[in-house]
């Protein structure tokens, strides 16, 4: 059982090291270089990324970290071993920070920007408020997955010491 403990905070730590990744990539290089566009390309373009990335690999690692902060959060408080906070924390800050934050704020907005025409007056309309909410809450995604690896990583590590 505490083998099976820290394999899952160390899954679920890689796991929300990459998500951190995909969602910086988007921060520090898709959304900036939309911005040099004019605004009907770069709706066209992100609603390419936004229809690209619901695939079977991205799906199953964002929706996957969610389903191994879980169990190691079960793993870690019923097995008492190691530090079952930073891992409650780790997986609360994945989970509320970025799995609950994409669901609730960015999903709806990608989903707004899906509906418009590129060219219309209504998509111009759309994408100013899409760049500007979308952008911080991603920033925030990015910077709840990239904590929650860290203190996985830190509670992994007390677990293999304690």
């Amino acid at each position: 059982m505490e083998r099976a403990s820290s394999v899952a905070t160390l899954v679920s730590a890689i796991g929300c090291g990459l998500v951190a990744g995909v969602l910086l990539a988007f921060s520090i290089s898709v959304l900036p270089g939309l911005a040099t566009l004019p605004v009907p390309d770069a709706i066209a373009a992100m609603q390419r990324f936004n229809a690209a990335i619901l695939n079977p690999m991205f799906l199953g690692l964002f929706f996957g970290t969610a389903i191994s902060c879980t169990v190691a959060v079960i793993l870690a408080v019923s097995t008492g071993r190691g530090s079952p906070l930073l891992v409650v924390s780790g997986a609360v800050l994945y989970i509320l920070g970025c799995f609950a934050i994409t669901a609730v704020l960015n999903v709806p907005l990608n989903d707004a920007l899906a509906g418009v025409d590129p060219g219309s007056a209504a998509g111009t309309a759309v994408w100013q408020n899409f760049t500007d909410k979308w952008t911080r809450w991603n920033n925030v995604r990015t910077v709840a997955a990239t904590a929650a690896c860290a203190v996985l990583i830190v509670g992994q590590g007390r677990s293999a010491l304690g």
